[in-house]
């Protein structure tokens, strides 16, 4: 069973496209996705920050498919990443109101993830 490979390659997929749409151009996703017309030099610098650090965590998931010695490690850090995601945007719902639906859908996604990544988790060592 290989059930841990495969979401950890399926994990670096999906945060390296996300990643990508942040980072290579900030200023199209503002507008395209959130109805934002004009990003600032500092928005999109973190955008783009976000960007290399989603692609960093996605690096290391995808080396520790490969590895296994990370392996475990790597499966529980999709549990923490998509859970301080989560956390951060029930937080924002709460005090700022509601976002843009694909920020929404991003909540949905990330809140259905952890379930699944635990379960992944304690699955036995293959």
């Amino acid at each position: 069973m290989k059930a841990k490979r495969y979401f950890l390659i399926f994990a670096f997929v999906v945060v390296s496209m996300i990643a990508l749409l942040y980072g290579i151009s900030p200023q199209w996703f503002a507008q395209t996705f959130l109805d934002i017309n004009e990003l600032s030099i500092s928005s999109a610098h973190i955008l783009r920050a976000l960007m290399c650090l989603y692609l960093a965590v996605g690096v290391f998931w995808l080396y520790s498919a490969f590895s296994d010695r990370y392996r475990n490690t790597a499966v529980l850090t999709t549990v923490i990443f998509s859970g301080g995601l989560v956390i951060g945007r029930i937080g924002s719902l709460l005090m700022d109101g509601w976002p843009k639906p694909l920020l929404v859908l991003y909540l949905f996604l990330e809140l259905g993830l952890i379930p699944v990544a635990l379960w992944i988790f304690k699955l036995p060592e293959e």
